[in-house]
């Protein structure tokens, strides 16, 4: 009985946590986008929960870019056809230079931002890709960009 009214009591903690309390501590942030060749995305914040083209190339938040050949209406429509196959994902913004993604975890409904820009100068796609909780993310933004990367590129 003891164990019964535990694992009640977890499962109860995990649907509070997961459709309620997650999304009331997360707000779809307001500041995110391309800022321009010289800023890039806005700066990854101290913790070991986010990755960007844009960083410092000497730090562990830096992730190489993904090249892209071709027009950028094809390398968008391609980039989209990858994140659309991805679980619990959901594309908020497509603007056709810039495209920004909401990754959600299984369990807990952790939200992970994730921003696109298509750099013709270079003729790569800049991504940054953050949790916006938390301190760690056990390299899941590294390994979700790396993912879309042979996606994309394959």
């Amino acid at each position: 009985m003891i164990y019964l009214i535990g694992l009640v009591g977890i499962i109860g903690f995990v649907i509070v946590g997961r459709f309620f309390a997650v999304p009331a501590l997360s707000p779809r942030p307001d500041n995110l986008g391309w800022r321009g060749a010289d800023e890039g995305f806005k700066h990854c914040p101290d913790a070991m929960n986010c990755v960007s083209t844009t960083a410092d190339q000497n730090t562990r938040f830096y992730i190489e870019p993904i090249p892209f050949s071709g027009t950028v209406e094809a390398a968008n429509l391609a980039l989209v056809n990858v994140i659309n196959n991805m679980p619990r994902t959901e594309i908020v913004s497509n603007t056709g230079d810039y495209i920004y993604t909401e990754y959600t975890s299984l369990t807990m409904g952790f939200i992970d931002d994730t921003e696109f820009y298509f750099d013709t100068e270079n003729n790569v796609i800049q991504v940054r890709s953050a949790s916006r909780l938390g301190y760690g993310d056990a390299g899941v933004n590294r390994k979700r960009v790396e993912t879309i990367r042979q996606q994309f590129e394959g």
